[in-house]
């Protein structure tokens, strides 16, 4: 049954970058990896003492979480994206956001004969999601142009990952009315809304795009980029209380519980908003640095006004610019992963430590 459940699934993308990434650990400075993105700072003290605090927790936890963090999602969730009214029953922990983009469409009963959407160039496991429960994957430049029929789940992705643009209040707006109308669950995926440079993001759940009610709406946020908590897998959803109630049911059943000491340091990482601005101004250091440098070396930048990444180009094959980058010693990531559209790309990370960061400016400045 395994082997019939993973032949839906395509290559592991990142498989494929493995000989670039042997090129590039064999430059006289090392490697320089700029392609997966995963955090390099340390976790925040507050947060460490938190998890710490907690750590004599022999009993199971709950999916629903403490008290205490739920207090803080609701309490975050209106003070950082603006909604209004939100209580417990807006807000549910999960075991990371992969975790749950990968499962959402099969928890929400998707199968055969229904449509999953998402953007044309985007991260690669909302494609996962609907083949995993067997539905027809559908990519978008403009959600509104789908064919409605048939569409139970669309995902939206503001700041992108891989491309980092970011989608306007009234384009959001726009979208989540038309989806409103087709009776089309929108879900989302909101991780990089704490990290936009060149816009302001805006959430799903504010009110101005809402129109003030959560219904078909539920918005993913992670900490693992905004606190360095990529290794605690902390993330959460908030909206739609019906479409939370009955995933928290279903995830009862699953035993899908984050650990009881990961739920305390999530409650203390949101209190706190002092460490994300430190881990910004560290962000935005290196992706000046990087921004400067890459386009001192013939590269061109679009959108990339927000996320952790910069999305590059060099108008040639990606895979070739991957190769020439390997051969400075730099990993990055083929556009191709995203989609078919990001053929002629490359993804960029700056979440490498300053160090290193500075040895890629100096190979790419040479």
């Amino acid at each position: 049954m395994s082997s019939a459940l993973s032949s839906r699934l395509p290559e592991f993308p990142w498989d494929r970058l493995a000989p670039h990434k042997a090129t590039a650990e064999a430059h006289p400075d090392g490697i320089v990896d700029l392609s997966i993105g995963t955090p390099v700072d340390p976790v925040p003290e507050v947060i460490q003492k938190a998890l710490a605090a907690a750590a004599d927790s022999p009993g199971y936890p709950t999916v629903w979480g403490t008290g205490e963090l739920r207090d803080a999602l609701s309490g975050w969730v209106e003070r950082r994206l603006g909604a209004t009214g939100v209580t417990h029953h807006h807000v549910l922990p999960v075991v990371g956001s992969k975790e749950l983009v990968a499962w959402l469409p099969t928890q929400l009963g998707l199968g055969p004969g229904d449509k999953v959407a998402f953007p044309e160039l985007a991260y690669p496991t909302y494609e996962i999601g609907a083949r995993l429960c067997g539905a027809e994957a559908v990519t978008y430049d403009d959600p509104t142009t789908l064919d409605p029929a048939g569409l139970k789940l669309l995902w939206l992705n503001s700041p992108s990952n891989p491309t980092g643009r970011v989608l306007s209040g009234e384009e959001l707006t726009r979208i989540v009315a038309w989806a409103r109308a087709h009776d089309i669950l929108v879900v989302s995926d909101e991780c990089y809304l704490e990290l936009g440079w060149e816009a302001e993001p805006v959430s799903v759940l504010h009110p101005d795009v809402s129109g003030g009610s959560f219904d078909g709406l539920v918005a993913v946020h992670s900490l693992s980029k905004r606190s360095n908590l990529a290794g605690y897998r902390s993330a959460f959803i908030a909206g739609d209380p019906a479409v939370l109630g009955e995933l928290l049911q279903i995830r009862k059943h699953g035993g899908m519980m984050t650990p009881a000491p990961v739920q305390a340091a999530t409650a203390a990482a949101l209190a706190d908003d002092t460490h994300v601005n430190e881990q910004r101004a560290r962000y935005a250091d290196r992706r000046a640095a990087l921004r400067s440098a890459l386009e001192g070396h013939g590269f061109r930048v679009e959108h990339s006004e927000a996320s952790l990444y910069l999305w590059v180009t060099r108008d040639e094959p990606c895979w070739d610019t991957v190769a020439y980058l390997a051969g400075l010693g730099i990993l990055v990531a083929p556009g191709e992963f995203y989609g078919p559209a990001g053929d002629r790309f490359v993804r960029v990370a700056f979440t490498a430590t300053d160090e290193r960061i500075v040895a890629a400016v100096k190979r790419l400045t040479a």
